[in-house]
């Protein structure tokens, strides 16, 4: 089964501080732990997930590690990963005060590998467009020269005799019985007596593999990637995890994205938004024109179809939406500003109204809005 991710397992955002990250794995460890739960074998997995999730995410430098390179990057750090076995006497002392102590939680036959997670970051441009990306991964991969046996060439693995084969005993502490992974062959079942000389009977070793991810156009912040068997491989030729591409899309210093359309701020002169006009405005494809209506207020949108995004999944296509603001001019000359207290002084008067409408009405109700006051 493959791992989700801590976060989710605990029930914290990836933000949260240390207290909060203790507080959610009390909670939960009360809830699932096997002395509360007896023969559930359901709430044994969640807590031996719980507490594994813990330990990861209460370590700064794990956690680090965690964040660049999901489940690839804690496994490597401990020798092939947390909570095989999860430790019961540690968390259930931390959250009932070591009242029962104890082990437990032993595996049952070779595991499948971790899934694998890795954080992209692209352009917009390379979102819109997809791209190829070649990404390297820290891992475990499949021992080639023993086939993931972890058994040296004409050798083979014994069953364990402690476990016969489970990967698990039964200790008895007052009155309850706790399982835990087998000492003897560390919760495999098997015993390997001369072990692979690569992998050192691991069966897999550690390995930083390159990868060509295709990244298909249109995708956005969240999208994920999977890559089927291009995990962590799993232990003793079990099937290898998955790798998930997480996608993040950096901001762009001219379009906003909103799904599948675009956002943009185009400056305009106050003379174009009198007079109307044509302008240049940028989009992922290049310069178009754009046609500007005269009498233009600032804010206005103008739509662009099909100069969007191409959606990932629909393979509709979304707008780009200009938004004009008007620009004021700076650093006039004396004969400019002379022509415009001109144009000012031919907008008061009685024509206020027929040019000024919007400033005309607003006065307006600041005037009625006082005069309501004072009656």
């Amino acid at each position: 089964m493959s791992k989700r991710d801590f976060y989710e397992v605990l029930g914290v955002s990836k933000g949260a501080d240390e207290r909060e990250i203790k507080k959610a794995y009390k909670r939960l460890a009360m809830k699932y732990h096997p002395d509360r739960n007896q023969g559930d074998a359901a709430s044994e997995e969640k807590f031996k997930e719980v507490k594994e999730a813990y330990e990861v995410l209460t370590d700064e430098n794990l956690r680090a590690r965690y964040d660049q390179y999901g489940h690839a990057g804690v496994d490597q750090s401990q020798g092939g990963g947390h909570g095989g076995g999860a430790d019961f006497g540690d968390i259930f002392g931390d959250v009932f005060g070591d009242i029962f102590g104890g082990r437990g939680g032993g595996r049952r036959g070779p595991a499948r590998g971790s899934d694998l997670r890795y954080n992209m970051e692209l352009t917009l441009e390379e979102a819109v467009r997809g791209v190829s990306k070649e990404i390297k991964i820290p891992t475990q991969v499949h021992c080639e020269v023993c086939n993931g046996s972890g058994a040296h060439t004409g050798s083979q693995a014994h069953t364990c005799p402690t476990c016969h084969g489970s990967g698990q005993v039964q200790m008895r502490q007052g009155f309850f019985a706790v399982q835990q992974a087998c000492p003897h062959c560390h919760g495999r079942g098997k015993i390997i007596k001369d072990p692979c000389r690569k992998c050192h009977g691991e069966g897999r070793y550690q390995k930083t593999k390159t990868l060509s991810v295709k990244i298909p156009a249109g995708v956005d912040t969240g999208d994920r990637i999977r890559l089927s068997g291009e995990g962590e491989a799993g232990e003793a030729g079990a099937p290898a995890g998955d790798l998930y591409v997480q996608v993040h899309v950096k901001e762009h210093e001219i379009f906003v994205r909103d799904g599948n359309d675009l956002y943009c701020e185009v400056p305009i002169s106050f003379t174009t938004a009198a007079l109307g006009g044509e302008i240049e405005v940028p989009t992922l494809d290049g310069r178009v024109k754009l046609k500007v209506t005269a009498e233009t207020q600032t804010g206005k949108l103008f739509r662009l179809r099909g100069k969007g995004v191409k959606s990932v999944r629909s393979g509709q296509v979304g707008d780009l939406m200009c938004k004009v603001v008007i620009e004021t001019p700076v650093k006039l000359t004396e004969t400019q500003k002379d022509l415009l207290r001109q144009l000012d002084e031919s907008f008061s008067g009685a024509a206020a109204k027929t040019h000024k409408p919007k400033s005309e009405g607003f006065f307006e109700g600041v005037k009625r809005f006082f005069d309501d006051l004072t009656k």
